[in-house]
């Protein structure tokens, strides 16, 4: 299907809300309403052909007085979900009396699996149904999402009786995931919010997928592999994951099945999540979509994953997570502290302002070390994550982490408005803890900021977009590690620094240097100075000393108690390009044109005023 065929869906649908929700609801308050509807409208066409076999195994059920009915009726069913009601939804809309269409409409939901009612209860549908009914407009709901105008079920619906003229194309679970995620962008958009929380753009989705197969596409073996991520949102980028593993599986001629695993704090995304999950046909999916905040209440705290991909909320508070993890200072979770291989303990707690580093270590916390694949991560990040954090702050010490046990692979920086809710530039990190020989103790960094195709109409922020092409042209690069004016090759010490404090003596009166007790000299406060020196510059710390500090104050010496070692990145530094400046001549001739212009326009204002 086109997306032509789901953008008219997704139009079907927002004006629904326009025609039935407007005088009821602020336009706020739409996505309530009409989100639960399209995910049970989705669920009912799914479930259609099979009722009348789930009635009769129910009917079955009842007479033998068998209490849990629900695994033989969604083996009835042919889905991990079913519906024991009466009723279709389609069957609601002869109900004339609003009462009767209540207690029908409820009995409707009730009669849902367990699987459902929880979705349903994270959306908080049944709160609507009174609003709707004393509206009168449930009806109108139903018969919109019932309508021949729209097709929501997976099979095609024919203008005529011999099924030789196509009205409306099924509907497969991408696309359903598809009019999903476009749903939750548009309502986003409509009210100001971030859809760039709940929403990675696919043709980002598709290229971190890339990114995290292909290094190993001919390693993989006929296997099962799981595939994780801890912001998962409606589940899109699992749900990518999983297409790109099993075509590449396939072309190789391997059986792989590939487990998909996820966590999700907002209530709303998580409902769609674990509904398209369901979609798929796999109740076991569904129950691996976890509900909650990752950080402060991880719920796969045991597992271990082979591949994870995510786009974490960047710029967002971690205030209420290290709170309810007793308190900034208190926290022991071993996540986010870690010992070095030195045995040197290092705490990598960001600033309450900004947890998105907290998801990249709670992802490498849950690395396979003892497989012959490890563990592959591709995660997205605004520009904070390379250089935020002075030399010993929570970040630095994250991305010394990183370097110094050689996760990281590549950090390869996007066009700007790739993202329907910043304009800013994004990076995707390639971490894994098996690397092959020749990136060792390697870093690839890649400026992909000029690879784009524009969109012929904005999508939020997002103007541009990673075409086929492009996405194949940036995994090239990726793949070939080569040197070139988009891909620079750094050793993981490239990055690292230390932050000295150079102290220099107090001086009496006659100019001679004053010592303590113990005959050491006195440190002159005002005098007091930090440097920053790369781990390359030649000689270290001592040699830098010799070279920039001694030649100028001959008594200066380093704290070393006060020394910190800080790890950061800059692009703009790695692929400066240098721009020739203007010649003097070319100004001046520019400067004498703009001066004889003026003068002219002078002159006429002057003789207009004398005339």
């Amino acid at each position: 299907m086109d997306n032509q065929v789901h953008n008219q869906i997704v139009s079907f649908i927002w004006g629904i809300a326009d025609d039935c929700l407007r005088d009821v609801y602020v336009r706020g308050k739409y996505r309530d309403v009409i989100l639960p509807m399209t995910v049970i409208r989705r669920l009912d066409a799914m479930l259609e052909e099979t009722k009348p076999a789930v009635l009769a195994m129910k009917k079955q059920l009842d007479a033998a007085k068998i209490d849990n009915q629900w695994p033989a009726l969604c083996n009835a069913a042919g889905q991990a979900f079913c519906n024991a009601s009466p009723f279709l939804l389609k069957d609601l809309t002869s109900r004339s009396k609003a009462q009767t269409l209540k207690a029908d409409f409820i009995a409707y939901l009730d009669g849902f699996s367990p699987n459902v009612q929880v979705i349903l209860d994270k959306f908080k549908f049944r709160n609507q149904i009174d609003t709707m009914v004393d509206a009168d407009i449930l009806g109108a709901v139903i018969e919109k999402f019932t309508s021949s105008d729209i097709n929501l079920s997976p099979n095609p619906i024919y203008k005529d009786a011999a099924q030789t003229i196509l009205k409306h194309p099924g509907l497969d679970n991408h696309g359903m995931g598809t009019i999903f995620e476009e749903l939750i962008r548009k309502f986003n958009e409509e009210n100001n919010e971030e859809a760039g929380e709940h929403w990675t753009p696919r043709d980002v989705v598709e290229l971190m997928a890339d990114l995290v197969f292909m290094p190993i596409a001919d390693k993989i073996k006929d296997a099962s592999y799981s595939c994780y991520d801890g912001a998962c949102g409606t589940g899109g980028m699992l749900t990518v994951a999983q297409d790109r593993l099993l075509t590449l599986a396939k072309r190789r001629g391997k059986e792989v099945a590939i487990h998909l695993f996820g966590q999700e704090i907002n209530p709303e995304t998580y409902a769609i999540c674990t509904a398209d999950m369901l979609l798929k046909g796999d109740g076991e999916e569904a129950e691996h979509i976890m509900y909650g905040s990752t950080l402060s209440d991880d719920q796969n705290a045991s597992r271990q994953f082979d591949f994870m991909l995510s786009n974490p909320p960047y710029g967002k508070s971690w205030k209420t997570d290290a709170e309810k993890m007793g308190g900034k200072k208190d926290i022991l979770d071993t996540r986010f502290n870690a010992y070095l291989s030195d045995t040197t303990e290092i705490q990598m707690l960001p600033k309450t302002s900004d947890g998105q580093l907290l998801f990249l270590l709670n992802n490498i916390s849950k690395m396979k070390k003892d497989t012959e694949l490890g563990s592959r991560i591709a995660e997205v990040h605004n520009a904070s994550s390379l250089f935020s954090g002075d030399a010993g702050s929570g970040e630095s010490n994250a991305r010394r982490f990183m370097f110094e046990n050689d996760l990281v692979e590549a950090i390869i920086a996007l066009p700007e408005s790739m993202f329907y809710n910043t304009s800013l530039g994004t990076y995707i990190w390639v971490l894994t803890n098996k690397k092959e020989e020749r990136r060792k103790g390697k870093v690839q960094l890649i400026d992909a900021t000029a690879l784009k195709s524009p969109l012929k109409k904005n999508m939020g922020k997002k103007s541009c977009e990673l075409t086929p092409d492009i996405q194949k042209e940036i995994l090239k690069i990726f793949l070939s590690m080569e040197e070139s004016d988009v891909s620079k090759i750094f050793s993981n010490s490239d990055f690292g620094f230390w932050k000295i404090t150079v102290l220099q003596p107090q001086l009496d009166e006659d100019g001679s240097v004053v010592v303590d007790k113990k005959g050491r000299p006195v440190p002159d406060k005002e005098k007091t100075d930090t440097e920053i020196i790369p781990f390359t510059y030649p000689g270290g710390i001592d040699g830098f000393m010799d070279a920039e500090v001694r030649p100028y104050a001959p008594d200066a010496w380093v704290d070393a108690k006060k020394t910190q070692i800080g790890y950061e990145l800059s692009f703009t530094k790695y692929f400066y390009k240098h721009v020739t400046l203007r010649s003097m001549e070319d100004i001046v001739a520019d400067l004498r044109g703009v001066e004889a212009e003026t003068e002219g326009i002078l002159n006429t204002i002057v003789e207009g005023r004398n005339d």
